[in-house]
């Protein structure tokens, strides 16, 4: 499974690029207005430390707009992923964008339909918002169980990206329910990293050897 880091701040994405875990990131409008310098600025840094899988989300709303946005946002970097809105207009957009090999992924999804007619329409990513679900009652994880078995039912290549994550068990939901990609806020990645009982037997194997006398093999 591809973890991506969902953020706009290009230092967080150097530090979680250096540990050699993420393999994307993903930005919109609201994580853009965090980005501690200009949001171009900000991307094109974030680009330069990456090797692929740059997820921009268009600010228009009219699928003609869409597409001219997303083409020029296609212009920036062959890393660049066109992030949609899940709209009418987003699936016009979408369609005239796959069509011609442009990637991108359709944001704002809350159901296995929206899902399916995504991938229907040549959709490279599919982000449902499983946290957001969660938020309101519903249980977002069965949404991602649902896609998994439509697309694996039809063959579809369509990656499903678990968006909205609040924490490290859904990223370990995402995994085993087969999602392809997990993005994750910077503080969730950190705390995939560590567990108390690491820290603990780490302790421990050195002041054993601390206190053996012997020295070190090199």
């Amino acid at each position: 499974m591809h973890l991506y880091l969902d953020s706009a701040v290009p230092e967080e994405v150097e530090k979680m690029a250096a540990l050699g875990i993420i393999d994307g990131v993903t930005t919109n409008p609201t994580l853009a207005t965090k980005a501690g310098a200009t949001y171009k600025e900000a991307v094109q840094k974030i680009l330069s430390l990456v090797e692929d899988n740059v997820s921009l989300e268009v600010l228009s709303t009219d699928s003609q707009s869409m597409i001219r946005e997303g083409q020029d946002l296609a212009k920036l970097s062959d890393k660049v992923i066109v992030k949609l809105p899940t709209t009418a207009d987003g699936l016009k957009a979408l369609r005239a964008l796959s069509t011609s090999g442009i990637r991108t992924n359709m944001t704002l999804v809350f159901s296995a339909n929206q899902a399916l007619l995504v991938a229907k329409l040549g959709a490279y990513i599919v982000s449902p918002f499983v946290g957001r679900l969660d938020d309101i009652g519903q249980t977002g994880i069965d949404v991602i169980g649902e896609i998994r078995r439509i697309y694996d039912n039809y063959n579809f290549q369509t990656k499903i990206l678990f968006a909205s994550v609040r924490s490290p068990l859904h990223v370990k939901q995402a995994a085993l329910l087969g999602a392809d990609i997990a993005t994750c806020p910077y503080d969730v990645l950190e705390k995939l990293v560590k567990h108390p009982l690491t820290d603990v037997g780490l302790k421990k194997f050195l002041d054993d050897f601390g206190a053996s006398g012997q020295d070190p093999l090199v």
